[in-house]
């Protein structure tokens, strides 16, 4: 885990985490070297482990950093949606901008959950069911209040959120739509999905 010894440490902390993402996402973790890490960050190969006293530790950290924010960050979105549609609309509009512009950390989280020891890799599990359970909840309000339309609540959880995720990889800055655009895209799908009045 990182080491915060104050505000220089925390910088270089996150300096490590950059490009230790850019770095799985280009090469995947175990072809990731620290030397090559370390070369990106300009330091020297043992003063990596001031911050991440091993590789392993440096995954679990940016994995879990990434899971976090993106529940801390829903979290902030819904409030002040209480209906079930709005709730679900504030939802799929959150993930869908949230994904489109994190590809690379979206990548290393979901990929790179294979390389995890299992001990860390049960907490990320954890923490994405928490968030999934999120969806859940708005889709099961929906249902109970009539307004929605589900046959099966794990199943519509599990696609609607893959296919809201699927926008990273595809997405480009440089495309024919834009980010408002897709977001109101996958709002009307998700919304199409389960026939929401």
């Amino acid at each position: 885990m990182a080491r915060t010894t104050g505000s220089n440490g925390e910088k270089t902390a996150e300096a490590i985490r950059a490009a230790g993402t850019r770095l799985i996402w280009q090469h995947g973790f175990e072809a990731m070297s620290l030397r090559r890490l370390a070369a990106e960050v300009g330091m020297q190969p043992g003063s990596l482990y001031n911050h991440f006293e091993t590789k392993q530790a440096l995954l679990f950290d940016i994995v879990r950093e990434h899971m976090t924010t993106l529940t801390a960050r829903l979290d902030d979105a819904l409030i002040g949606h209480d209906a079930p549609r709005d709730r679900l609309v504030a939802f799929a509009a959150f993930h869908a901008r949230y994904h489109m512009t994190r590809r690379m950390q979206v990548y290393v989280a979901n990929s790179e959950l294979r390389s995890l020891d299992p001990e860390n890799r049960a907490e990320i599990v954890a923490i994405r069911r928490a968030y999934e359970r999120r969806l859940e909840a708005v889709l099961a309000a929906g249902r109970d209040a009539g307004v929605f339309s589900i046959g099966d609540l794990r199943v519509t959880t599990f696609a609607l959120i893959s296919m809201m995720t699927g926008i990273c990889e595809w997405y480009r800055p440089d495309g024919r739509m834009g980010q408002d655009e897709l977001v109101a895209l996958h709002v009307d799908m998700v919304l199409r999905a389960v026939a929401a009045a």
